[in-house]
């Protein structure tokens, strides 16, 4: 039997720029490159959500579970500073939502 545990979902929304971008394949490079180093560094799911279509636009929706929301917050806040670092991507927009 498993005992009662406190555990929270984060979900962090992020709308992407990706001015270098030509193609539906530079876009899918950028994006799976960019994907593999936040799940590597970060333990977190990531998914494209929308703009699958658009060049230069995507919308990922990137996912955390814990069982302490202070400790998510500051992760999900240095997953922000680290694509705001990263080259060849702007941050748009952005929404954190716990569940």
């Amino acid at each position: 039997m498993m005992r009662d545990c406190t555990q929270h979902v984060a979900v962090l929304l992020v709308a992407l720029f990706i001015p270098s971008s030509q193609s539906l394949k530079d876009k899918r490079m950028v994006l799976k490159s960019l994907k593999d180093r936040l799940r590597k560094k970060f333990n977190v799911s990531v998914a494209e959500l929308d703009h699958q279509d658009k060049w230069q636009l995507a919308t990922c929706g990137i996912a955390m579970i814990g069982s302490d929301h202070r400790y998510m917050e500051g992760d999900l806040q240095s997953l922000l500073s680290f694509l705001e670092g990263t080259p060849g991507i702007e941050i748009n927009d952005h929404q954190i939502t716990f569940l």
